[in-house]
């Protein structure tokens, strides 16, 4: 499984519900949802994907989609571990008076978190990753983790490793959440009752590096940071080059 995702959802009803008609992109309201989403920002939309092509963009690129009931912004600022304290304000304010869902995982580090936020106000955050274990787990689960956390859906380690951390594979939950909360998955099996998020389009943005590192940031490190060579000895000891 290879799948990531980093999906904002701002919703008046079940995402499923607004998009199964493949409404018709918005797209002044799409660039608007950047504006708002990315301070500062003016420009205009210069592409567009289908859904599932953008769910995690590129370094520099936000996809946006605004439809009727609803708006997807698919961006990595989404990607926080602990999303109850780290999603920027800003993010959450286009789903002050309606329903805000967060869907984040990475395939590298095994990592899935996902929250949902009504009327702005946190009714469940799940985190969690092999190598931290659980991050954040906060509310009561949502009915889709049900047989998860019973052990129907164990992670089956890969021969020659340890036994795997968690009671499941993150990933494995991250597809059953996105079908349960958005109406369809990236890599299992199509059922009869998803949505063609591949006939739902959103609007390519441009965007500037949200924490660009500059010239000035790398000096400052280099000279308040003092870098130390090591040679291994024959006993596999490291000691410090003194130059």
């Amino acid at each position: 499984m290879g799948a990531k995702t980093a999906l904002l959802v701002y919703t008046e009803r079940h995402p499923a519900e607004l998009l199964r008609q493949t409404p018709e992109l918005d797209r002044d309201a799409a660039s608007a949802l950047v504006a708002a989403t990315h301070p500062g920002w003016t420009g205009t939309a210069t592409f567009t994907e289908s859904l599932p092509d953008c769910v995690y963009p590129p370094d520099g690129v936000v996809y946006a989609g605004s439809f009727p009931g609803i708006d997807v912004l698919c961006d990595q600022q989404a990607m926080v571990d602990r999303p109850s304290s780290q999603l920027a304000a800003h993010l959450l304010a286009p789903g002050a008076h309606r329903k805000t869902i967060l869907h984040g995982m990475h395939s590298v580090v095994d990592w899935f978190g996902y929250a949902i936020w009504e009327d702005g106000v946190l009714l469940r955050s799940l985190s969690l990753a092999p190598d931290e274990g659980i991050i954040e787990n906060i509310g009561p689960p949502l009915p889709f983790e049900a047989p998860f956390w019973a052990g129907e859906h164990p992670a089956v380690p890969m021969r020659g490793r340890p036994e795997y951390s968690l009671p499941f594979h993150p990933l494995d939950l991250g597809e059953a959440a996105l079908r349960d909360l958005l109406g369809f998955a990236m890599e299992d099996r199509v059922l009869d009752s998803d949505i063609d998020a591949s006939a739902i389009y959103l609007a390519g943005f441009e965007v500037p590096d949200a924490n660009p590192i500059t010239q000035a940031d790398i000096d400052e490190f280099i000279r308040t940071h003092t870098r130390t060579r090591y040679s291994l000895g024959p006993d596999g000891t490291l000691t410090p080059i003194r130059e």
